[in-house]
């Protein structure tokens, strides 16, 4: 069974079809840089670019790096433009795609079911987080398998200031730090989750997760297991794809 699925990021909008049999893309994914400024219009064309690079005629999953409420309405926007709040962005995208069925959720909601169902987090229960990183933190938690949706732990405060800004991966990128020096800033923001939280275990996504073993062996004194996802940067495509074809059932291919 294949659906087709999105993910837009802060910096890139890739997408591709998904193999849901075997939580695999289908083809290469494809992606186009995310406008700048991140408008919804702007946006809604690079993703119609993504799906029409397939020639897609079904449904398709969309994630957002934001709040996403019921499924459509886009509640926040820290690394978008700002115009996308109150956007009913499920009416919006499928209206850009001629009409296609679309379903929208948070970003790391949807790298999280994928990586529940098809990688590291398989048959775990508990508290399972998972933290995806890359322009800012975002994350997915889930108690006993199920999803608590939309918790943005990225903007926890952290230090009298919010901690994607201070342990994502372009706070690495953008004050050139060390793995060694960037590594004792997640470090610390991982003890902050975990006090509140006290997960079983941390899944750590986004892109930088390909190179987990520059950096998690230098985060001590957290009593959670902490290891990569499994998935890497597929798993917002293959998690969004997943609650499309939750959503509308019936397999429609391209």
């Amino acid at each position: 069974m294949e659906i087709f699925g999105v993910d837009i990021g802060g910096s890139g909008i890739k997408g591709a079809p998904v193999d849901l049999d075997r939580g695999e893309l289908a083809a290469e994914r494809y992606k186009v840089l995310t406008p700048q400024p991140a408008t919804p219009e702007a946006v809604s064309e690079g993703v119609e670019q993504v799906v029409r690079h397939f020639d897609w005629n079904g449904p398709v999953g969309v994630t957002f790096p934001g709040v996403v409420a019921g499924g459509a309405t886009i509640r926040s926007a820290a690394n978008v433009d700002k115009s996308w709040l109150g956007v009913d962005a499920r009416s919006l995208l499928s209206e850009r795609l001629g009409g296609l069925p679309v379903v929208v959720l948070n970003d790391a909601d949807a790298a999280g079911v994928a990586e529940m169902r098809f990688g590291a987090g398989r048959d775990r229960q508990g508290t399972v987080i998972l933290l995806t990183l890359g322009t800012g933190i975002g994350s997915a938690v889930f108690s006993e398998g199920i999803l608590i949706p939309n918790t943005e732990l990225g903007h926890l405060e952290l230090h009298g200031h919010e901690a994607e800004k201070h342990a994502s991966t372009k706070a690495k990128d953008d004050h050139e730090l060390s793995w060694e020096h960037w590594a004792h800033r997640l470090q610390k923001y991982l003890a902050h989750v975990e006090m509140l939280f006290s997960p079983e275990l941390f899944i750590i996504g986004g892109g930088v997760s390909r190179k987990a073993d520059k950096f998690l062996p230098l985060i001590k004194h957290i009593k959670a297991e902490m290891v990569p996802a499994e998935l890497r940067n597929n798993a917002g495509i293959v998690g969004a794809a997943m609650r499309a074809a939750g959503t509308h059932g019936e397999r429609r291919g391209a």
